[in-house]
């Protein structure tokens, strides 16, 4: 059975640090780009960061760029998204997504609230 955990949330004043964790098991993730996204109380889902498993090559949304570190950990099968200076609007919910071309798979998500 697939599964995808996320840890590491929670609450943080602004200007503050977290680093998230994603957690994946069941099969062998080096085929598969690893996402996370983030939907705030009443907005979308949206994109945040990717990291494609096999070659370590990241993207970020434009608004993460310089705030947030994408990183795996292939002998852990772990993603991680560091983040730094956090700001009231980063708080959501954060989601850890896996996908390829056969398959795609989501975390239940981590809450992140960043107090002004």
């Amino acid at each position: 059975q697939v599964r995808l955990v996320e840890s590491g949330g929670g609450l943080v004043q602004a200007g503050g640090s977290l680093r998230l964790s994603c957690a994946a098991s069941g099969r062998t993730f080096s085929s598969y780009t690893m996402t996370w996204f983030r939907q705030a109380p009443g907005k979308d889902r949206e994109f945040v960061a990717t990291i494609v498993w096999s070659d370590g090559s990241t993207y970020y949304a434009d608004s993460m760029k310089g705030r947030f570190t994408i990183s795996g950990d292939n002998a852990k099968n772990t993603v991680y998204l560091q983040m730094k200076s956090l700001r009231p609007e980063d708080t959501a919910i954060y989601y850890c997504h896996a996908d390829n071309i056969f398959a795609q798979y989501w975390g239940q998500g981590t809450q992140v609230t960043v107090s002004s």
